[in-house]
């Protein structure tokens, strides 16, 4: 098997890393997660989907490619120029909802329905308000989350925030979980109550 060759990339994609490269972007994210984001979403029917950490929306366009014509995305950053651009490939898909918004406090707020996956990316959902986060989902929906093996674009005194995140995460009762070193590092948990 050859996981390095990856096929059937999102029709977008190509102008998302183009966009990338003109506006000096460097924390896109990784093909291997994308495929496995689209695989994950496309098992959902009707799904009702989170992406917390739009970026300039690589993880989106492969999550987009997963969906059927009944399922919803909400995507969140809090960058107004990566949201912009975000919502300018996406404006004609009414499936997809691009938010400028800091994370936290849409988390705090947020009253609608649970999500069937949540892709945190961003600090909130992931390093902080990670227990409102988790309780967005619903039972049988999915958290996942990548850049969990230490990255070179890391600062100080991250590599220990994201070993006590893993530790934080494996002591979850209501969870089922699967440490993947693969891709950046992904770790995959599924609510079972």
């Amino acid at each position: 098997m050859k996981d390095f060759e990856i096929r059937n990339k999102p029709r977008v994609h190509a102008t998302i890393e183009a966009k990338c490269q003109e506006i000096g972007f460097t924390m896109p994210s990784d093909l291997y997660i994308g495929t496995l984001l689209k695989t994950l979403v496309s098992s959902k029917p009707f799904g009702n989907f989170l992406e917390l950490g739009t970026g300039i929306g690589l993880s989106l366009s492969w999550m987009v490619d997963g969906l059927d014509d009944c399922g919803h995305i909400i995507s969140i950053d809090n960058d107004p120029k990566l949201t912009s651009i975000v919502n300018q490939l996406f404006s004609l898909d009414s499936r997809v909802e691009i938010l400028c918004q800091d994370g936290a406090e849409w988390i705090k707020n947020y009253e609608g329905d649970k999500f069937d996956l949540i892709f945190a990316d961003a600090w909130p959902g992931k390093y902080s308000d990670l227990d409102e986060t988790l309780a967005l989902l619903k039972v049988g929906g999915m958290y996942v989350i990548d850049d969990m093996d230490p990255q070179p674009n890391w600062p100080e005194g991250h590599a220990e925030k994201a070993e006590k995140l893993v530790e934080e995460l494996e002591k979850r009762s209501d969870f089922n979980m699967t440490k993947m070193n693969w891709s950046t590092g992904v770790i995959l948990m599924t609510k079972i109550q």
